[in-house]
């Protein structure tokens, strides 16, 4: 087997020399660790803390990947039918599960020799080389996650607006002034230290994403059963080229769903040693992936086929009146809207880290005023700039479709392999070699052709495109 796999490979195959390093938890006097806080710059050292435990890290990645976005897989489905719209969910939570252990075991392994990355343009750097770090993945990552801060703004206000109008249809506020009630929330949410310290919001953030998941399954299988379901159609478009691009901006829809961009950052957050206590999150993670995902894919599609909607919570009114309850639409909203604060908090960790790395003093302690005045204008900064963007582009989840095929593919598809090859180098003879090539070029193909189609979609709602849109 040789270096085939960390996971099975005893500390002979992968190497004698592993043993004579010096590592992040058995420190020699002449090379001291790199988690030695002397050694750690002030974005490492107060936002990503390495604190927390196996569940802590399965909630911030229930968090980061269970998101209100999964509300929009059966309208993947509606172009991609049964077979292959189930098929494609199935192939993602795979090859993501896999992906992410794979970055797991290359962290794992730098771990082991003594020198742990704790950003994802930190692998880049050491694996790659510095140019991939500084103008490929550092841009790519800032542009996916602060992009997400954006999206989850703008659905809070969304959310929040859907509240509004289903117990007052004739109410007169502006989509623009939801987003900006959620940004002051944002605003508070953006100075909690670090990202350790999210771990009991993200427990929260896990239960609420069982709850509006099992609120939208049950909404969807209610109207399907009853007397005001719509006429099923599950027939695939007869545009050839409708039914193309409307493949290929599903299945980016699906993989940005799954995305993540931010495992190392979370892998971060353990304390040591980190050995398998990732995997123990991801079993946590992917259960809840299963649970949700799926159910609401199926019971979405099952109930409005091709006519579902870009969140199927759109499919329970039908002309502005209501099919369910409106108790039920308003806890449901509530739920989503709570959850996606959750996920906006999450995806702001890498900004804040880049700021405090840029504007905190290591040497200082963390709630010095030194520190404190600098991250609390700063944070408060990014978050008011991320809810303008919100507030003027109410049509951002087209342009984050764009971001998503562009980032989410690369860094959670393609990235994991080609490192895990790079790093453990396994035999171009063997299989684990060729499916993890395979890999790499499928998706990074799929993100080309989904970035496309998703330019195109921009290009065909144009017209609807205003600034502070009330939509």
């Amino acid at each position: 087997m040789g270096t085939l796999s960390p996971l099975f490979a005893s500390d002979q195959e992968i190497g004698e020399d592993r043993r004579l390093k010096p590592s992040p938890y058995n420190p020699s006097p002449h090379n001291p660790s790199p988690l030695d806080p002397q050694n750690l710059d002030a974005g490492a050292l107060f936002v990503l803390k390495s604190k927390g435990s196996w569940i802590h890290c399965g909630y911030h990645l229930t968090t980061s990947i269970v998101a209100p976005a999964l509300l929009s897989l059966p309208f993947a489905l509606g172009s991609l039918g049964w077979v292959a719209g189930v098929l494609s969910l199935t192939i993602g939570a795979l090859v993501t599960f896999y992906s992410y252990n794979l970055l797991s075991f290359v962290l794992e392994h730098h771990a082991q020799l003594g020198h742990r990355h704790l950003r994802f343009r930190d692998m880049a750097n050491d694996i790659l080389g510095p140019n991939w770090g500084r103008y490929f993945v550092g841009p790519i990552q800032f542009a996916v996650c602060y992009g997400a801060v954006v999206g989850c703004t703008l659905l809070g206000g969304q959310s929040m607006k859907y509240i509004y109008l289903v117990s007052k249809p004739n109410g007169n506020m502006k989509l623009y002034e939801f987003v900006a009630i959620f940004g002051v929330l944002m605003l508070v949410l953006a100075q909690i230290p670090s990202f350790h310290s999210l771990r009991h919001i993200n427990l929260v953030s896990l239960l609420l994403s069982l709850a509006y998941s099992a609120c939208a399954t049950a909404g969807s299988i209610y109207i399907g059963n009853s007397s005001k379901a719509p006429e099923r159609d599950y027939s695939l478009s007869s545009n050839n080229a409708d039914r193309v691009f409307g493949i290929f901006n599903a299945v980016a829809i699906i993989a940005t769903t799954y995305g993540n961009g931010i495992i190392p950052e979370i892998q971060a957050t353990l304390a040591p040693p980190v050995t398998g206590k990732m995997f123990k999150g991801l079993c946590i993670c992917y259960g809840v992936v299963t649970a949700t995902f799926f159910s609401v894919a199926i019971s979405g599609y099952w109930a409005f086929g091709n006519q579902s909607a870009g969140t199927v919570l759109s499919n329970f009114m039908n002309d502005g009146n209501p099919i369910v309850p409106k108790w039920f639409l308003v806890i449901t909203n509530v739920f989503t809207f709570l959850q996606v604060s959750a996920v906006g908090v999450v995806y702001l960790q890498p900004t804040n880290e880049v700021l405090e790395r840029k504007f905190a003093d290591p040497k200082s302690n963390q709630f010095s005023i030194r520190n404190v005045i600098p991250r609390l204008i700063s944070r408060s900064v990014s978050v008011v700039i991320a809810t303008t963007i919100s507030a003027m582009l109410p049509f951002f989840g087209d342009i984050n479709s764009v971001i998503g095929a562009f980032g989410f593919m690369p860094l959670d598809f393609v990235l994991p392999v080609i490192f895990y090859n790079v790093t453990f180098m396994p035999s171009k003879r063997g299989l684990l070699f060729w499916a993890n090539t395979g890999i790499a070029i499928v998706f990074s193909a799929l993100g080309l052709l989904g970035a496309i189609s998703a330019v195109r979609q921009i290009t065909l709602d144009a017209k609807a495109y205003k600034l502070f849109a009330n939509v």
